[in-house]
């Protein structure tokens, strides 16, 4: 393996050193060396995931003349890094980032919790909401009414079933993206359409770009799949993607794949604006990178004056660079299994056959429930309830987490289901350790990255509201407090809590 997949500047790097808010020193304190600062300013970069995971960092000598400081200082602070297990350098190659042997990394995704076996957890691990009813109900019935036709043939449709497709087709249509049917697919949920598309363009050692950080269910499956994975960082809070970065890393790493979230990003609920989204099918065209979209947040609007830019398929109307992955996982319920794949026709060829080799094709009796969702709109009265109860609960999650922990730092997405929180200088790996001893799971930030950023960070799914949203507020400040105090053996069970 190559020992860097992207490289930062000097002047980036710089600018980001300076941005970083120091804490002031309290009394009798004295300020750190120069390099110690230094040194402590880059760890704290990687470990946030705003400087990624294997990037190669300026040479001493540039980086010295973009701080105003000695070239002694910056190999100071080199050679600190690189005894800490942050910094890795060869002889000709330079020096790139690392993350300790020991610090904590993430074993798998984020596996849901049998609902049988919560008890008194409260599971904030699973960013989904119960089933919308009575819309799941009358989709089935709906579903068992359509099926008698189809139990007459062998069942197997790898491409979908031609209604389901035509009605997602159509769907696109409307939204200003002419679509024929030959574009679509229809898969086993989002995870299904990523696994195909990963399996026909990413074989094992390819590289594949992602937001850092990114959703963790796709990060273990990139992964388990051999991929190389290269981080590329969000722009701070909500803004987007930072596209000079995006620029850069498609022209240095030249990744076979990249994956985004444009639409209310898993976890941090950004929501990029239409420049950025052609700005990146252009940088991704240039680069012979192919782009796969994951639209499964993007009906989840939850402000109404929220302006949607147009779906990033809208600059690649043809599909060549651009994969749309969709889903009713989200914007429905997660138990309905329906995702779906637009890309060019030749494109889908290509997955269709190779999905013999896989899962031959996706559940009937689940694709009539879509279609006849769609076609008799229920399934925007279904998403319309969806967004009412996932705002109720976003205000009710972010009251308490105010209440319970105002040093927790986080912005407010206007969509999707996701808080994205700084936890107050604590380790996000001992906050999901200890809040499952204090009855309330929750996923550690490093989930999301790659190597063991975003140690800082917890993501916080707003799926409950009311009095359990209070209660798990309650319970991870109870978790915090043991977390800072080091008193994390002989925790109390939980009790009992019924909302």
């Amino acid at each position: 393996m190559a020992q860097w997949t992207s490289a930062v500047g000097a002047p980036a790097l710089a600018r980001q050193l300076r941005s970083q808010q120091q804490n002031p020193a309290g009394p009798g304190s004295r300020r750190p060396p120069a390099y110690r600062a230094l040194a402590d300013g880059i760890r704290l970069l990687v470990l946030e995931g705003r400087v990624p995971v294997a990037a190669r960092l300026p040479a001493e000598r540039e980086l010295a003349m973009a701080l105003a400081v000695s070239r002694t200082t910056v190999a100071a602070a080199y050679e600190a890094l690189r005894n800490e297990g942050f910094l890795e350098s060869r002889r000709g190659a330079g020096s790139w980032t690392a993350v300790p042997a020991g610090n904590p990394l993430p074993a798998r995704g984020l596996e849901p919790l049998p609902p049988e076996s919560l008890g008194s957890m409260i599971d904030l691990g699973c960013a989904a909401l119960p089933a919308p009813e009575p819309w799941l109900t009358r989709g089935i019935k709906g579903a068992l009414e359509e099926l008698p036709p189809y139990a007459h043939t062998h069942g197997d449709y790898p491409a979908g079933l031609p209604a389901l497709r035509q009605m997602l087709a159509d769907r696109y249509t409307r939204r200003g993206i002419p679509t024929m049917p030959e574009q679509i697919m229809v898969t086993t949920g989002a995870m299904g359409a990523i696994d195909a598309i990963c399996h026909l363009f990413a074989g094992r050692g390819e590289r594949i770009a992602v937001e850092s950080p990114s959703y963790a269910n796709i990060l273990q499956l990139m992964r388990e799949a051999g991929a190389r994975l290269v981080p590329v960082a969000m722009a701070e809070g909500l803004r987007g993607w930072d596209l000079p970065r995006w620029r850069q890393v498609l022209r240095d790493a030249a990744p076979r794949l990249a994956y985004v979230v444009a639409d209310f990003h898993n976890p941090t609920g950004a929501l990029a604006d239409e420049d950025q989204r052609r700005q990146l099918v252009d940088a991704a065209r240039s680069a012979g990178t192919v782009l796969v979209v994951d639209e499964t947040m993007s009906e989840l609007r939850l402000d109404d004056g929220t302006q949607m830019p147009r779906p990033v398929c809208a600059f690649d109307p043809g599909g060549a660079t651009v994969l749309t992955v969709g889903s009713a996982s989200k914007a429905f319920w997660a138990g309905m299994r329906i995702g779906w794949v637009r890309a060019a026709p030749d494109v889908i060829r290509s997955l269709v056959a190779a999905r013999a080799y896989a899962d031959l094709g996706t559940p009937v009796l689940e694709q009539l429930g879509v279609d006849w969702l769609m076609r008799t709109r229920g399934w925007d009265e279904a998403v319309a309830l969806r967004r009412e109860q996932a705002r109720r609960n976003r205000d009710e999650m972010v009251a308490a987490l105010r209440r319970e922990l105002p040093d927790w730092e986080f912005e407010i997405p206007h969509g999707g289901l996701t808080l994205w929180v700084r936890a107050g200088g604590l380790s996000g790996s001992r906050l999901a350790e200890v809040g499952e001893r204090v009855g309330v799971r929750v996923p550690s930030g490093p989930r999301f990255g790659v190597d063991g950023a975003f140690e800082g960070y917890v993501r916080l799914p707003f799926t409950v509201g009311g009095p359990v949203a209070e209660e798990a507020a309650s319970r991870l400040a109870a978790a915090a407090r043991l977390v800072r105090t080091g008193v994390t053996t002989g925790t109390e069970a939980p009790r009992t809590f019924v909302a």
